[in-house]
């Protein structure tokens, strides 16, 4: 609760302007923003280092995002060491159909996975800008969240004792299970949540991709997905039922049912391999509305979850930290409070719009399975609309780069080739 007291038996209170709830892509975000502007803050985090550095997580970055990074000198591996996607390729009626983004726009995506991000994010953080992190703390509490003077506290895990934080602001960016969320929730926001009610078999293979750009199986069996991760690792989804057993997918059962979804006249045979993780998703979305009460500011998951259906967690995440970051530097340095008035509404725009696409995609991806003749009818005829018409094809690259002019652009940088027409290319079966 926000007006928990620490214990009698703190050691003396500590203060920094800004407290971050969260050594995740958006709570690093905001602190290195912070950092370069010479403003202290300090990021607690309840994990170790080793395991933030290593959970799997999403891996395709929108190109403005990367730009925002970069204008933040936070990019430099990732430009290094990201792969580039130009397309992608939806599977349906037994073709393979090519949409070929990059003619559209001349923007890509980038594959740089979530760990090798947040690896980055700490180093130049703690390392090189010598920000102040802790981690694997106890029992975060928010105290005075809705006053000038609020404050955090934690359990320390060297001494076992609590200890007390005074700050200005707080950002809460410690996911959907975090404290910020629950304190924010429980007196001035309200959650809006939609469930999908289907599954997705979460899978990490060591295995090269079979193709160069993500795939989206379309079946009646149930959706398939690939998105390549590196040259030696490929993320795989399968639909499945919500709350199923992991242990329900052996080794056989998973690549007999990827190799069935996504099949596809004249491509290659999947490449199989080990499997590294496995676990299943159950499809839901949530969005906090408002972002912010008081001196407390949610950003990523705290704030807003979108399930992988059109990979845009960690791009949501990261426009928010750009948002936040800056707000916080105005008003900190130059006492300018604009941003952050402004802050929720200008990260709810684009976070209703990609929950809509999201929605829209599932449609997509699921109406083929659905079991219903009318939603599988549908589905064939939204998939055929996408490759005959050029109108189509751009509003749907718009939303799947998140390129839309009417977001703005972190780093400043207007879409290239903005307002072409459609270039698609099509693999046909017998092509």
């Amino acid at each position: 609760m926000t007006h928990t007291s620490p214990q009698p038996d703190s050691p003396a209170p500590e203060r920094f302007p800004v407290v971050v709830l969260g050594a995740g892509p958006a709570g690093l975000t905001v602190a290195n923003a912070l950092r370069a502007a010479s403003v202290d803050c300090l990021v607690l985090e309840t994990e170790s280092r080793q395991f933030v550095e290593q959970r799997p997580r999403a891996g395709v970055l929108e190109e403005p995002v990367v730009r925002g990074l970069e204008r933040r000198g936070l990019a430099g591996n990732l430009l290094r060491r990201a792969g580039r996607h130009t397309a992608c390729e939806f599977r349906f009626d037994g073709a393979a159909h090519r949409l070929a983004y990059a003619d559209l726009t001349g923007r890509h995506h980038f594959v740089y996975p979530q760990p090798l991000l947040v690896t980055d994010l700490i180093r130049e953080y703690a390392d090189v800008r010598g920000g102040t992190l802790r981690f694997e703390v106890r029992d975060v509490a928010l105290h005075d969240t809705d006053t000038d003077h609020p404050s955090v506290s934690y359990v320390c895990p060297e001494t076992g004792r609590r200890r007390l934080v005074h700050c200005d602001f707080v950002a809460g960016c410690d996911g959907a299970r975090g404290v910020s969320r629950s304190v924010l929730t429980a007196r001035h926001a309200r959650i809006a949540r939609h469930d999908y009610g289907i599954g997705w078999l979460a899978l990490l293979a060591e295995t090269p991709p079979s193709a160069d750009c993500v795939l989206f199986g379309v079946h009646p069996g149930g959706f398939a997905g690939q998105m390549p991760r590196s040259p030696e690792v490929t993320r795989f989804y399968l639909q499945c039922p919500p709350g199923d057993d992991p242990e329900n997918w052996p080794h056989e059962r998973v690549w007999s049912e990827l190799r069935r979804r996504l099949a596809a006249a004249g491509t290659p045979p999947l490449a199989e391999g080990k499997l590294l993780e496995k676990r299943v998703l159950d499809m839901h979305d949530y969005v906090v509305e408002p972002m912010a009460a008081g001196r407390l500011f949610l950003a990523g998951d705290a704030a807003h979850l979108t399930a992988p259906i059109a990979a845009k967690g960690m791009n949501l995440a990261l426009h928010d930290a750009f948002l936040l970051g800056d707000a916080l530097v105005a008003y900190l340095t130059a006492g300018d409070d604009s941003g952050l008035a402004g802050y929720s509404a200008a990260c709810l725009r684009r976070v209703w719009d990609y929950q809509e696409f999201s929605q829209w995609l599932s449609d997509v991806y699921h109406g083929a399975s659905s079991g219903d003749p009318y939603r599988a009818g549908t589905t064939l005829a939204r998939l055929r609309r996408l490759f005959a018409s050029p109108a189509a094809a751009s509003a749907f690259v718009e939303q799947y780069l998140g390129t839309a002019d009417h977001y703005g652009d972190p780093a400043g940088v207007r879409p290239a080739g903005s307002g072409g027409r459609a270039r698609l290319s099509r693999a046909r079966a017998g092509r």
